[in-house]
């Protein structure tokens, strides 16, 4: 017999806005001290039932894990990083699910070349493991390191150390070469921690809303009781982030919202570390900045330059502004990097990364526009670029370049004679040749015209392109963010099978500039859906795959997509992963109790009350929890953490219990809640990817090919 799915008891509770009641029948499902035992119950319950009607294809995931995993290189290390005497790097073993994170001594004292090779065998300097993340995960059942800081000296290191899972880190001091602690743990405190000289670390804690509000000055062997508290931020629409200098002589302090932002700067030489003021509170103004020579450096943003410019001020003079790169429509501004000598650009055209360089006068002379700037070409059609840590006495720029069939790659590009030498590409076994497969960009029409990107994959020898080839389509489309095209190892276990692998690049997102963000929130936040409709339709039409063996992806924010998608279009998708979503999103926007909820205001409802009239009715129309009807669904799968401080578990659970109320097919439906503190390993990961990639291949029919 088949196992019966949990059955929701109802527990009508009204919601009253604007004159406007809703019934929510499945409230109790939210319990804030995630102790319950009726809500715990029902959530195993959930997970049982999944695993019972998983139960047929539990070899077809243990297969694909395997596989992935095969494809991993286990025993390996990344890039070395030549940094002051040294060369720090992370090394992995077989069968060990952390790194170790290690240096060696730079037997020359030279000049940093692109060139430069870490030496290794019998006459290379020692390997000091300075900290082995396995050792230290040992005990925990989960463990993650959020933050890793070399001292100015190179003596000590700071890590943020998270035993569960809520991103709330405790702070560690020790000694390199000894590996003993130094002074007390500091507790409660983000992933941003930066050296303020070799005596002080600058570190940010969160309030009850996990949201980070304090930046704190620690003196190294103090109690933390006696650290001076340098700025709170009491708005609880902005949060704080650290950052420090290339050149290492300051920290930046930013406040922001999702729509402004301001920056205090912190000289480290000055005995009296105090923030002063680089950057003005101003609605609409969002900056970022850093340091080199006699001037700041400021990437700034508003409503009229919305593309960002970027300008240079005197340290004694900050309001005096020189234009280095104005604002222009097509180019959107995403990052830059300072050296002695040149700066590094980041930008994005058209929808993909461009990455400049430019020459800068000496560091005390007065600058002006960049002129005659170097653009680095890529290969492939579609692609990612990230910037990497580089040095900052040095011509060298440091990147991360991958693409969908490209594995990560870094490379180190010479300013000056712009000579570009792959320092690492990361080694994907079991024959796996890149030349086997087809990536590419096809652009589909929105609703009202605008072209909307996809960056696709496929194996040519295995897609017919005649609309018979499954198909998994991912898109996310929120807070400016860009899905870059970039590798990803685990979804050759569907692409090798003979899928095509489809990314919407939709509004919502950042990829096609500011203006692409802003088309895709508040008031004309369905944009997102019907985008990523569009999207569907149109490679459906040019038979890249069929409704019959279409499946869609989305996660958090990604999962509000496919949440509303589903209500709106289930009929254009044979099966949907929806993973971690926020789907409840009118009850937990008119909740400023719910963690992170204040700060979105500005992203979905709007810069003020959440509770103005056209904006509930708005988000209302489209919230997925209240847009559940008597309909066909397609195949669905959600995915939940007890303990996820983003979203909270009871979102989806509802979801599900709004879902199993009222649609009218016999489809699969289920919800897998993680009920510890979540997964962090690489292996645990994997895991997640098989146990989704095998219900993809049982929605669509499709487990004969595994």
């Amino acid at each position: 017999m088949a196992a019966a799915p949990p059955v929701y008891r109802k527990v009508p509770r009204e919601l009253a806005e604007h004159g406007d009641v809703r019934v929510d029948n499945y409230y109790w499902l939210r319990d804030d001290s995630r102790s319950d035992p009726a809500v715990l119950a029902h959530l195993r319950a959930e997970n049982d039932y999944t695993a019972a009607l998983m139960s047929d294809v539990k070899h077809i995931e243990d297969k694909i894990f395997s596989e992935t995993r095969r494809r991993i290189k286990e025993d390996d290390t990344d890039a070395p990083l030549r940094r002051g005497q040294y060369y720090y790097y992370e090394r992995t073993l077989n069968d060990k699910e952390y790194v170790k994170h290690c240096r060696r001594l730079v037997p020359t004292d030279g000049h940093i070349t692109v060139y430069d090779v870490m030496p290794i065998g019998p006459d290379a300097p020692d390997e000091h493991i300075i900290l082995d993340e396995n050792v230290k995960a040992e005990g925990h059942a989960y463990y993650s390191i959020g933050a890793f800081k070399v001292s100015p000296s190179g003596k000590l290191v700071a890590y943020g150390e998270d035993t569960n899972g809520d991103e709330t880190y405790t702070l560690y001091v020790i000694d390199v070469e000894s590996g003993k602690y130094v002074g007390q743990p500091l507790k409660g405190v983000t992933s941003d921690i930066e050296w303020a000289g070799d005596d002080y670390l600058v570190y940010i804690t969160m309030d009850s809303l996990h949201r980070p509000d304090k930046v704190c000055l620690h003196k190294l062997g103090s109690d933390q009781s006696n650290d001076r508290c340098l700025y709170h931020e009491k708005d609880d629409m902005f949060s704080l982030g650290l950052q420090a200098s290339e050149s290492k002589q300051y920290l930046f302090v930013r406040s922001e919202s999702k729509n402004s932002s301001f920056i205090f700067h912190i000289d480290i030489s000055k005995q009296n570390k105090q923030l002063l003021v680089l950057t003005p509170r101003l609605y609409g103004i969002d900056t970022t900045a850093s340091h080199r020579g006699n001037h700041f450096y400021i990437k700034r943003r508003s409503e009229e330059f919305y593309n960002s410019e970027l300008v240079a001020c005197p340290l004694n003079n900050v309001a005096e502004a020189t234009v280095l790169l104005p604002h222009r429509e097509s180019v959107k501004i995403q990052d830059f990097q300072l050296f002695e000598n040149h700066i590094a650009v980041y930008e994005c055209e058209n929808g993909l990364p461009k990455l400049t360089v430019y020459g800068l006068p000496a560091g005390g002379e007065s600058v002006g526009q960049l002129q005659g700037g170097r653009v680095i070409d890529f290969v492939d059609p579609v692609y990612a670029v990230e910037p990497e840590e580089s040095q900052f006495h040095s011509s060298i720029v440091r990147f991360r370049y991958s693409s969908l069939k490209t594995p990560p790659s870094v490379f180190d590009y010479d300013m000056d004679s712009g000579v570009s030498v792959l320092k690492k590409i990361d080694t994907v076994l079991g024959g796996f040749d890149a030349s086997n497969y087809v990536s590419d960009r096809t652009w589909a029409a929105a609703s009202d015209g605008t072209q909307i990107p996809i960056s696709i994959i496929y194996r040519k020898d295995l897609v017919k392109l005649d609309g018979s080839d499954p198909m998994l389509l991912y898109g996310f489309g929120s807070y400016e963010v860009c899905i870059d095209p970039s590798f990803s190892g685990s979804i050759f276990s569907l692409v090798d099978q003979g899928f095509v692998y489809a990314i919407a690049h939709i509004r919502g997102g950042g990829e096609m500039g500011r203006k692409w963000y802003e088309d895709g929130k508040l008031l004309k936040k369905k944009n997102t859906f019907t985008d990523f409709i569009a999207c569907a339709e149109h490679l459906i039409e040019r038979k890249y795959s069929s409704k019959e063996k279409l499946g869609i992806h989305g996660k958090s924010a990604g999962g509000l997509l496919i949440g509303a998608v589903l209500n709106m279009r289930p009929d254009l998708f044979k099966a949907a992963i929806v993973e971690v979503p926020f789907v409840d999103a009118l009850t937990t926007m008119l909740d400023p109790t719910i963690p992170l909820t204040t700060a979105e205001w500005e992203v979905f409802i709007s810069s003020g009350d959440p509770r103005k009239e056209e904006y509930y009715y708005y988000m209302k129309s489209y919230s997925p929890v209240d847009n559940v009807k008597a309909q066909e669904y397609p195949h669905i799968l959600i995915t939940a953490g007890l303990n996820d401080p983003c979203v909270m578990y009871s979102e989806p659970a509802k979801f599900v219990a709004k879902l199993r109320e009222l649609k009218t097919d016999d489809n699969l439906l289920l919800l897998k809640c993680e009920l510890g503190a979540g997964h962090n390993s690489k292996f645990e990961k994997l895991r997640e990817d098989a146990f989704t990639y095998a219900f993809i291949l049982k929605a669509l029919g499709l487990t004969h090919k595994a």
